[in-house]
């Protein structure tokens, strides 16, 4: 079997350009070790190289993350333009020569799209792996939204990283959608461990985007009193995005008050482990989310987490105590999650993070991937 992966998250040479996909290159290492894996991916340069177990021929784009190029504004139309002009240039040529017997799209747009066309012209199936930015945000536009509902129609398996996010696929296309986690390997810590008492390290690790929280997530660190603070060892902000802006001014001004907050960018996977092993509580203040990857990477390493009751978070709970879990998608909750973490063992969430761990590992989801489509006949 050889399953040509096309995405639009790969790592690239720019901090951050993977954007949603961090954990990609992880999946399609796990995928080449039990079959052929070509990837065909969006890049700030055009090249081919091998990865590991895996062939990767990067196409360019004007633009990374592909995914903020925004739809509804005209600024990004020739950047848009062009990034689909090359990614079905890409995709076609790779299909013609190389006649794999699987296509896989990470994400149903626009690589579910270029799967779609490649798939039909040279009756090869193919599956689509579905984010919430596709369904909660594209779907949204009423004509990305009937692509969407098309693309989707027309793959052979639908997969989704999240189980509300499944649901909603399943009802916006009409035809069944299977789960499948988004997880990476993360290398070893530097230093790993719970503290059992305040205080407490807590760190904050994605984009700065409304859909993220990183706004929420200022917001409640405001609203701490000096008690909560004498709690807190250390904050660590790390990332980027749209709200890069107001992160610095609130840290600015917090550190004017003499809290202990820091701010950092985009980490690489060893950066990351790090930062996840040293804080005793990961922060997760999203408005919109199914199952992020920085939940399997703090569970991964066994760090509790303090989210917002959104998505997939809620039923996650149930089943693992991960942690804290504010009761509401506000800042005034979210605060009061924190309050309510700083005066709790955080070492009591160990046997959940366990247990989650062991259900979001990485080769038992190649694995159940390749069942899947085998099982298909592809």
């Amino acid at each position: 079997m050889h399953v040509a992966i096309i995405t639009t998250s790969y790592p690239d040479v720019v901090p951050g350009s993977e954007a949603a996909g961090s954990f990609v290159a992880d999946f399609a290492q796990q995928l080449g070790e039990q079959v052929k894996v070509t990837v065909i991916a969006a890049a700030s340069a055009a090249s081919r190289s091998r990865d590991g177990d895996v062939d990767v021929i990067r196409f360019a784009v004007p633009r990374l993350p592909v995914s903020l190029l925004r739809p509804l504004h005209p600024s990004d139309w020739l950047a848009i333009a062009k990034t689909l002009r090359s990614g079905k240039q890409t995709m076609q040529q790779f299909v013609h020569d190389s006649s794999p017997s699987f296509i896989f799209a990470l994400w149903a747009l626009p690589a579910g799209h270029w799967a779609a066309q490649a798939a039909r012209q040279y009756d090869i199936p193919f599956a689509i792996w579905a984010l919430g930015s596709d369904i909660w945000s594209l779907g949204r536009v009423p004509l990305l939204r009937w692509k969407l509902q098309r693309v989707l129609r027309a793959a052979n398996h639908c997969f989704a990283d999240g189980f509300q996010l499944a649901e909603d696929v399943e009802r916006l296309s009409g035809r069944r959608c299977r789960f499948l986690a988004s997880a990476r390997v993360l290398p070893q810590p530097d230093d790993n461990g719970t503290a059992p008492a305040a205080p407490y390290k807590l760190a904050f690790l994605g984009r700065w985007h409304r859909n993220k929280g990183a706004d929420l997530l200022l917001d409640a660190l405001r609203q701490l009193s000096d008690r909560d603070w004498s709690r807190i060892a250390a904050v660590r902000i790390c990332g980027g995005g749209p709200l890069h802006d107001d992160v610095q001014h609130v840290v600015t001004e917090l550190q004017g008050q003499h809290r202990p907050v820091e701010m950092g960018g985009y980490l690489d996977k060893q950066g990351a482990a790090n930062l996840i092993a040293w804080a005793d509580f990961l922060l997760l203040p999203s408005r919109i989310e199914s199952i992020p990857v920085i939940f399997s990477d703090a569970v991964q390493l066994r760090t509790p987490i303090i989210a917002t009751p959104v998505g997939d978070l809620p039923v996650l709970h149930d089943k693992y105590n991960f942690g804290i879990l504010a009761t509401a998608a506000n800042s005034e909750a979210f605060a009061q999650a924190l309050r309510n973490a700083l005066d709790s063992d955080a070492t009591k969430y160990q046997v959940g993070l366990e247990l989650a761990a062991a259900d979001f590992e990485l080769s038992g989801i190649a694995r159940r991937f390749i069942a899947e489509i085998r099982q298909s006949g592809a």
